[in-house]
């Protein structure tokens, strides 16, 4: 099967722009998607420098078509408590966590980062898809004293070994001493913004949520100034680095067909915490039961490979078992390599297998994930 042929989009007002996307297209960008009904760079020019760049310097990448989804109100812990099979109730104010939300047969609706900014109010950072109707559609239906909303908050990630210089450039010690997955509320040249040690890279770094979206390109303007020195620059999520690491992507590794157990991310589960949840029963019934799929890692050779525009098939004793749901070509380790979703006998490291790339059978050998681990702790002596 050959590639798409290319082809133009009619695309109109209801994909929106984001705070940033002036200062992309004056930075070079020259592919977008659409994600999360927004524009999201794809990359800018050279896809390659852009991973090499986020793996041993440090990027500035767009993306807030993050759209936030605010949960304020008296009853905004019990909102999050039913949308999430994992324990909020010890949650403090200024921290966040990663997070599944779950239908009531466990199948995963979606994933986000979550962060507690008051006692009474959530932030969401979710995956591509309309996480805000599945929550305001729950907080209705039980009633519950919440507001739920978008609201102006614009996310930049700033990620790379070296992105913890340009952060106390920034914003001084704090960037330095701050903790994994903690936020504070900080001003840049009295741009109001928060900032988290989050991101969607593998490699150290920041999201910096802007809080005012008209100074957008202010914004990127300073930050890239701050980086000049350590050679920043522009860039787009990385395929091959989040590939690599296991860092999932809804819609493509993730999908209502999957468990937290059928992804690997049965850590996020709180399964008996005492307070309701959507999809408990079943999650409940689940980890008492064998899993039937496993989302693994795959090693291929051949020339190198681009992403898929669909699932691909994967074949184990002469026949399809599961589906290849991305692929790419690793710059480290110079091979081909893919997340698989196959039935748990197959799911064994060294078990051989067959990858349809497109149309030719090819040789593959499973492996575990991550390829390369996440790195979170800065260095001391920054």
């Amino acid at each position: 099967m050959s590639q798409l042929p290319p082809f133009a989009m009619a695309i109109g007002p209801r994909v929106r722009q984001s705070a940033f996307f002036d200062a992309t297209v004056a930075a070079g960008v020259k592919s977008f998607t659409i994600y999360n009904h927004m524009y999201l760079p794809v990359h800018f020019g050279d896809p390659l420098a852009e991973y090499w760049g986020m793996v041993e310097g440090v990027v500035l990448a767009d993306h807030a078509a993050q759209r936030q989804i605010e949960i304020t109100g008296p009853d905004a812990l019990e909102l999050v408590q039913l949308l999430t099979p994992r324990e909020m109730s010890t949650l403090p104010v200024g921290r966040g966590r990663y997070v599944v939300f779950t239908d009531h047969n466990g199948g995963i609706i979606n994933d986000a980062v979550l962060l507690r900014v008051e006692d009474n109010k959530y932030w969401l950072s979710p995956g591509d898809g309309d996480v805000i109707l599945w929550a305001q559609g729950l907080a209705l239906g039980r009633d519950l004293d919440v507001s739920v909303t978008e609201p102006d908050i614009s996310p930049l990630q700033l990620q790379g070994p070296l992105s913890p210089h340009v952060g106390k450039k920034l914003f001084g010690d704090i960037a330095i001493t701050m903790g994994y997955y903690h936020c504070h509320f900080l001003e840049l040249n009295g741009i109001p913004v928060v900032l988290t040690r989050t991101g969607w890279s593998g490699e150290l770094g920041y999201e910096i949520y802007l809080l005012d979206g008209s100074r957008g390109t202010e914004l990127w303007d300073l930050i890239m100034a701050a980086g000049e020195e350590y050679n920043i620059i522009p860039a787009c999520p990385s395929l091959a680095r989040s590939v690599e690491g296991g860092i999932l992507s809804y819609a493509s590794d993730i999908t209502l067909e999957d468990t937290p157990f059928t992804i690997g991310l049965e850590r996020l589960i709180d399964v008996d915490k005492p307070s309701d949840y959507i999809g408990k029963e079943a999650l409940q019934r689940l980890a008492k039961e064998p899993i039937p799929r496993k989302l693994v890692g795959a090693n291929f050779g051949g020339d190198p490979v681009g992403s898929n525009d669909k699932f691909w098939d994967v074949h184990a004793n002469g026949e399809v078992v599961g589906r290849i749901t991305r692929c790419c070509y690793s710059p480290r380790l110079e091979h081909n390599i893919a997340l698989v979703n196959v039935p748990t006998d197959v799911a064994v490291p060294g078990t051989k297998v067959q990858l349809d790339i497109r149309g030719t059978l090819v040789d593959a050998e499973i492996v575990a994930l991550p390829w390369f681990q996440s790195h979170k702790k800065i260095p001391e002596g920054i």
